[in-house]
């Protein structure tokens, strides 16, 4: 133990204590002599009280003298350690501030801010020591200061690199005099251990790092703030990405939206930092909205602390840079000081949000330190401290928070509300696993022991202790303590005991044993059923069971897939045995479980396994399934067709391949010895080599495997049966050794992003109990390595560079590798590739691709991100100017919303937060009006009760409207319809909606989600269109049509037509109330609930009707339908529907179903210009009410989802050139679709996922057109449209035709002016002529007289002739 001495006021304090200064502690004042890194305790007798004067900066010994005296002032509220010495042996000064200072009490959390660690940036360093002073001089005095030191504890390091700041200069803005690193030349924040880079240094050359580790490890902080100078910004995790890029790199930690919000906090209460504009002479024009930036997309920054902080300490760290001069005169620190204050109290205040509490042993009380603390969908835990307390900082909203430990029940909380500025207090008590005794052995329940993970230094090896306590080392060649932890040679792990042939009831009752002695680790689901019935059961085995973690990839292993070979269904027991004994006891099981999603499935064919026998070494009994199909030649293939029906058991394997992203896999035989690979068959049906384009991937895998099993390396399986069999290295090409059309594995690799291998496992099928030790024996190793090859290869993210989500369905393309993989939903991807240098691209619609670098390493997978730039939509005669398309104001925040739900669980994190008490019951006409009209009275704010009209026997159809604002038109929402009751023998519907109104009117104000769904949206609810029929029908008649009609005898999904010249008789009352409310307009979307199968339909029901816009219809019933946890499957086998087959994705085209005239749908779509889906939720119509439970839980997410969706495609606003809105303008979609916009202008569309053609048409003005791009996954593109005043007439340029008619005008007044003319010309001369006669009568009168009077009459007939000259002409021109 260290020795603690007096320290004199007056006296000189030395850096280095030695053994000699110890001994002279009469003399000289003494400091605590402790060993190297623990802690060093400061007291003095007294202390002189001193102002400060904010005017000086503090050197080593000055700031030592100040923390010191403020340490014996405040003793009661304070307490100066020394955590380690920098390289020159100056201490690590840390004053903790909180009540009862020397001692460590629960329910206290734990907050630090580290300053100055860039020597030459130094006002953290100065306003740390002013944060101290003010914190010990206002205790007691200011309440809120009081408050925080009592409720707080807090540790302030003013300088972590003391020996920097002693090399540094005043006055040196840029730090070019030296002083950021430490004595070693080394920068303190790019040294410490980094997730996506190796960092390679000494530890003696950075004694501050491991002093710093050290602490951050032992105290599990849970919020910190490390401050830093050169700029004015919060920056937060993640510092760096896997690709290094300089900068403009988003790097999303999984508490993204945590650490803006906490960043944002420290920036709005600094008035600098909240204008985003620092404006540091170097850099004038940088610019950071709102005042905060995410790390890497700044400038990439690895070996970083806060990010270290984040991945191994519990704790949340974000970095202040606090002014543009790293080293500013000592005149500046008041306003730096003043400029602070407020956000580091602001900041630190922040400790107390979210949750917290403490894990106890349910037996005895006692506090479990290390339990995982986990919220579901966010991918990050933390682990509980001494005391079992743990503090989980979130934003408000509702969350389900579990505890987990090994040797102990899972607990988990669902709908747990945390609200703004405020822990909520969640307490857990975790009951120990009772474990019976195996083999003479008693297997402790007891939680794992934590053991060590070394920092990458090549001489020392520190302690690490990480979030999900992974068994891990990495040793140099100094030696590192464990604790509790044995080693390697003295560690056996437990083997399987009980080796016997398990039956369907024998196997069903062994998984349910695993699953409900381990549920922290094992989870038991079944994807459907065999022919017979038999559930096909699957083991989920991992450390979050049922959650898919970012970052670990899916693998599984199905065995039994021909009934008769047995040897993989029992191998897949074993295994499961092991992994769940072993789990947090052997290191291999427990970084396989930590790290891998395992899914086995034992028995893929039980129906088969049933009627095989035992002994058979190679005979067919048992070998096909119960319609005597062989399930390996059952699967779509890409060279031969087949012709067999697919099978149940093969649907649901295919169905479930395409609902989790699996990455490997392995298929268990039996009847040889050998790994095979794809391809299984050629284009030839010849028996060669069938070469993939993963070959050598393949071939890595399968080697993995046969390498590890000493007779199938060998190549010789079976001497006995075929003595001339040989396979190279135990393993073959499927084609080379024979032929399989419809195999299993090539369908994996062609049709899913899984790469599946067949391991044959012997030479006899099904052989007798007594071996299957041996069977064991030679296979343990080799499936536990098959397992770790799935994190062989590369892995990432693909996401968008402007917010950093993940992008789904993005495609990974290896340059010279022809197979491309796809991204998850959440934009995760895993491309196994050998080891290697590699061309990778990233493409996704609306992206530019991009292309990088990758290599793969020997025994380790690559990170590789990709950050996508989204491609503008091409604009023609579409203007980004005009009103904005919604006036809300929060626009981008709920555009995040949408993505967050949209992506990942964040729909799943909804329907789990928001759980409520309901009782389930069928609701007759009175009590459905009852219960409306107390929906109404209850949330008046939010809900609108009208009717609709009567139904035949005077009974109301009731239409509620829910939404923030129901009696107001509000054009700009999307408006979305749920129709139910159409049929009234199918009431499911209707007590679904009914509920479901319920469920979002409770959860308004509660569940932040929930509010801002209805407060952005008009929901109508029409709960029952046929009441008249619903009184008919009777409870459990699951075939009856007893009640389908109304009271008119009239099925009413027949009686909607739009054209009089349809319809034969007069619409009956309920029909017409629903098409006057269709025809209202103004719907994006509409739901109707029905029953009687389990699919969901889209238009048309008309017979031989094209369908304009089948690809956006289609994909709104798929997302309904991949939303129900039974529907996507597509198994509509029904007793009274004549479709035994698949339903691809339960999907169909209406008219594929029962086609007709008249449906709701049609209509919908003709005439209200409103996409329409019909939702049939089960087999039976008039299930009984027990049944309503389960048929809400399986609907409630897909009924979420559609108001999820209403919020995609495509919206806008249209005016004219004066800002006028244009009512009324037609928007076509694509060239078909037309929608109308309302008042106000507004417009929305919802399309499928792609590229979109948008034409806006109106009276008066010109045709717009734009291309467009919809996301699956992200609000409605908005765009908005002006129109200019239209100028073409009959279809012509208004100016050609203005300019065409003008000069015709002006052509014809020519014309008609050159007749005028050469008219008047002729007259007035022949006028002109007989005048001249008369004037020279006398000359001429005797020549008149020999004329006679019909030459008279002939000259005055061609007065008016205008073609060709007269006698008389010629006559009187020759007088001229």
């Amino acid at each position: 133990m260290a020795t603690l001495r007096r320290v004199h006021l007056f006296a000189t304090l030395k850096l280095n204590v030695s053994l000699f200064g110890c001994l002279l502690f009469v003399v000289v004042p003494m400091f605590s002599c402790l060993n190297v890194g623990e802690a060093r305790l400061v007291r003095t007798r007294k202390a002189t009280e001193e102002v400060e004067s904010y005017n000086k900066y503090y050197n080593y010994e000055e700031l030592t003298q100040l923390l010191t005296n403020m340490a014996l002032k405040y003793a009661h509220i304070a307490n100066l350690s020394s955590i380690g010495q920098s390289v020159e042996g100056r201490e690590l000064w840390v004053m903790r501030i909180t009540k009862d200072p020397n001692i460590d009490l629960p329910g206290k959390p734990k907050f630090k801010y580290v300053g100055n660690m860039h020597g030459d940036e130094t006002i953290s360093r100065q306003v740390l020591v002013y944060l101290v002073e003010h914190l010990l001089t206002r205790y007691g005095e200011d309440q809120r200061i009081t408050e925080l030191v009592t409720r707080t504890d807090i540790y302030i390091m003013p300088s972590m690199n003391p020996d920097g700041f002693e090399r540094s200069k005043e006055g040196d803005c840029s730090g070019d005099a030296g002083g950021r690193t430490n004595s070693k030349n080394h920068d303190l924040n790019r040294k410490f251990p980094d997730q996506f880079q190796k960092i390679l240094v000494k530890q003696e050359e950075i004694p501050e790092i491991t002093a710093v580790i050290k602490w951050i490890l032992e105290k599990k902080f849970v919020l910190s703030g490390n401050l830093h100078g050169g700029t004015v910004v919060a920056s937060y995790p993640f510092d760096d990405s896997a690709t290094h890029e300089g900068h403009g790199q988003y790097s999303r930690s999984d508490d993204d939206n945590l650490f803006r919000y906490l960043a944002r906090v420290y920036a709005e209460n600094n008035p600098v930092m909240s204008k985003g504009m620092p404006k540091c002479p170097d850099t004038l024009n940088e610019m950071f909205k709102d005042g905060i930036t995410n790390g890497a997309e700044w400038y990439d920054v690895p070996g970083g602390m806060q990010d270290f902080n984040y991945l191994h300490g519990n704790c949340l760290e974000i970095t202040m840079e606090l002014s543009c001069c790293k080293y500013p005169m000592a005149s500046e620190l008041r306003k730096e000081w003043d400029n602070n204050r407020e956000a580091l109290l602001a900041y630190m205040e922040k400790v107390h949000i979210g949750v917290k509490g403490f894990v106890r042993e349910a037996t005895n009380g006692t506090a479990l330190s290390g339990v995982s603390i986990m919220v579901a969908g966010i991918n990050h835990n933390l682990t509980t401290g001494q005391f079992g307390d743990y503090y989980r900082l979130v934003l408000p909203g509702t969350y389900n928070i579990s505890a987990i430990a090994p040797g102990y029940t899972r607990m988990t909380v669902s709908g747990i509300q945390v609200v703004k500025d405020k822990a909520t207090e969640l307490n857990f008590t975790l009951a120990p696993l009772v474990k019976a005794p195996i083999g003479g052995i008693i297997v402790p329940s007891t939680p794992a022991i934590t053991t060590p993970i070394s920092t990458p230094s090549p001489d020392t090896t520190a302690t690490l202790k990480t979030s999900n306590d992974t068994t891990q080392s990495r040793e140099g060649s100094g030696g590192s303590e464990t604790t509790g932890a044995t080693t390697q040679p003295e560690h056996q792990p437990i083997q399987p005991q009980d080796f016997r042939h398990h039956g369907y009831s024998d196997m069903e009752l062994f998984l349910r044993k695993y699953s409900n002695e381990f549920p922290s680790i094992a989870r038991l689901y079944t994807i459907g059923k065999s022919v017979e019935g038999r559930e096909l059961f699957v083991m989920e085995i991992s450390n979050n069971p049922g959650i898919h973690m970012q970052g670990k990839p899916e693998f599984k292993y199905i065995g039994n897939m021909h009934g008769n070979e047995v040897v993989g269904r029992e191998l897949l027991l074993n295994l499961i045995e092991y992994l769940c004994r072993n789990y947090g006891n052997d290191p291999e099981v427990t970084e396989l479980v930590n790290n891998t999603r395992i899914h086995i499935m034992p028995s893929m064919n039980p129906d088969g396994y049933e009627v095989a026998r035992e002994g058979d070494d190679r005979g067919y009994r048992g070998r096909n399934n119960s319609n005597n199909f062989d399930l390996n030649r059952n699967f779509p293939d890409q060279f031969a067709t087949i012709t067999d029906p697919r099978q149940p058991e093969t649907i649901a394997v295919m169905n479930w391949l395409r609902s989790i992203p699996f990455v490997l896999s392995a298929n268990l035989h039996g009847g040889s010895l050998v790994v095979n690979y794809p391809y299984d068959d050629d284009k030839k049906g010849l028996t060669e080599y069938s070469k993939s384009p993963d070959d050598m991937v393949f071939r890595q895998v399968s080697k993995a495997y046969s390498q590890e099993n000493p007779l199938m390396i060998k190549g010789y399986p079976c001497t006995d049966l075929y003595p001339d069999e040989f396979f190279q290295d135990g393993i073959t090409n499927g084609a080379h050794w024979y032929n399989v059309p419809g195999g299993m594995q090539d369908w994996n690799y062609l049709n899913t992003n899984c790469f599946e291998v067949t391991i044959e496992l012997g030479c006899i099928k099904y052989p007798w109990a007594k071996d299957l030790p041996s069977y064991w024996d030679q296979n343990r190793r080799a499936l536990l390595q098959f397992i770790h090859e799935v994190h062989r290869g590369v892995k990432g993210m693909v996401i968008d560079i402007k917010d950093g989500t993940g992008i789904p369905n993005a495609t990974i393309t290896v340059e010279e590798i022809n197979h491309d993989i796809t991204t998850t939903q959440s934009g995760e991807y895993w491309r196994l590739l050998v080891p290697g240098t590699y061309h990778l691209t990233a493409s996704a619609r609306g992206y530019t691709p991009v292309r990088i670098y990758a290599t793969v390493p020997e025994q380790s997978v690559e990170k590789v991100e990709f950050r996508l730039t989204r491609v503008h939509s091409e604009t023609k005669g579409l203007v980004p100017k005009g009103p904005p398309a919604t006036q809300n104001p929060l626009e981008e925040q709920f555009q995040s919303f949408i993505k967050d739900l949209s992506l990942g669980q964040g729909l799943e994190q909804l329907v789990r937060s928001t759980s409520t008490e309901s009782s389930f019951r069928y609701r007759h006409y009175k009590e459905i009006s009852e219960f409306l009209r107390g929906l109404k009275l209850n949330f008046p704010n939010i809900t609108s009760l009208r009717s609709l009209g009567q139904s035949v026997e005077y009974r109301t159809i009731w239409a509620l409207e829910i939404s923030n604002r129901p009696d107001e038109p509000e054009p700009a929402k999307p408006k979305i319809r749920f129709v139910g009751g159409i049929h009234g023998n199918a009431p499911v519907g209707t007590e679904l909606l009914l509920e479901f109104a319920a469920f979002l009117c409770i959860n308004y104000g509660k569940n932040p989600a929930i509010t801002r769904l209805v407060n952005e949206t008009r929901i109508v609810i029409l709960p029952s269109i046929n009441p008249d029929g619903r009184e008919l029908a009777k409870e459990k008649e699951c075939t009856s049509t007893k009640g389908m009609t109304n009271a008119h005898g009239k099925d009413l999904d027949t009686d909607f037509f739009g054209n009089a010249s349809q319809r034969v008789v007069e619409a009956q009352p309920e029909s017409r109330a629903v098409m006057d409310l269709i025809q209202e307009r103004g719907y994006s979307l509409s739901v109707a609930l029905d029953g009687g199968s389990l699919l969901v339909t889209y238009p048309y029901d008309k017979p031989v009707q094209p369908v304009e816009n089948e690809e956006t219809l289609k994909y709104l019933a798929n997302v309904y339908a991949s939303n129900h946890p039974r529907m996507h499957l597509g198994d509509s086998r029904c007793p009274s529907n004549s479709q035994m087959g698949n339903i691809p994705d339960g999907v169909l085209r209406a008219a594929e179903r029962q086609s007709h005239m008249g449906s709701m749908k049609d209509f919908s779509v003709d005439f209200g210009h409103c996409p329409e889906i019909t939702v049939y939720t089960g087999c039976c119509l008039f299930p009984p009410a027990e049944q309503l439970p389960t048929l809400w839980a399986e609907n409630k997410k897909a009924l979420l989802s559609m108001l999820v969706e209403v919020h995609k495609g495509v919206r806008g606003v249209v005016t004219d050139k004066s800002g006028k809105y244009i009512e009324g303008a037609m928007i076509v979609l694509n060239g078909g679709v037309r929608v109308f916009t309302l008042a106000g202008g507004f417009f929305h569309a919802l399309l499928a996922p792609g590229n979109h053609n948008i034409e806006a048409v109106a009276d008066g003005y010109q045709q717009q057109r734009q291309e467009v791009v919809v996301s699956s996954y992200e609000a409605a593109v908005s765009i908005n449209i002006e129109f200019d005043t239209d100028n073409h007439i009959f279809g012509l340029p208004r100016e050609f035709v203005v300019a065409t008619a003008a000069a015709s005008m002006t052509a014809l007044v020519v014309t008609a002016c050159i007749i005028w003319c050469v008219c008047s010309a002729k007259s007035n001369r022949q006028k002109d002529g007989f005048h001249r006669l008369r004037q020279h009568r006398d000359d001429y009168e005797d020549e008149i007289h020999l004329t006679s009077m019909g030459s008279k009459k002939s000259l005055l007939s061609h007065e008016f002739q205008d073609e060709s000259e007269s006698d008389e002409d010629t006559l009187y021109a020759n007088k001229l």
